[in-house]
């Protein structure tokens, strides 16, 4: 993925208790965006933890690009709630030359 530009991003977990989080990466209008690397996703945070998150974003032969990444919450099998977090962030990758 020589065309691509990483963002270090910096998942939390706010609650008493461990959540699984997954990070996504959609466009400007919240479509999921191709060919997206994450170095750990899905994972675990235990309660009041914090992880870094590397992710390569293709450029997709354009001088820039806007992404918002996302860390999203995974509701656990036979959970009583299924309540789905979502925390974004925007980013603008531009190319160097």
């Amino acid at each position: 993925m020589a065309d691509a530009f990483a963002v270090r991003v910096f998942p939390s977990n706010p609650y008493d208790r461990p959540i699984r989080i997954e990070v996504r990466v959609y466009d400007q209008d919240f479509e999921p965006v191709d060919g997206v690397r994450v170095s750990s996703s899905p994972m675990m945070l235990a309660s009041g933890a914090s992880r870094p998150v590397i992710v390569a974003i293709p450029f997709e032969g354009r001088r820039e690009r806007k992404v918002r990444v996302c860390a999203e919450s995974i509701p656990f099998p036979n959970s009583q709630t299924q309540v789905r977090a979502q925390i974004c962030g925007k980013f603008l990758g531009k190319r160097a030359s």
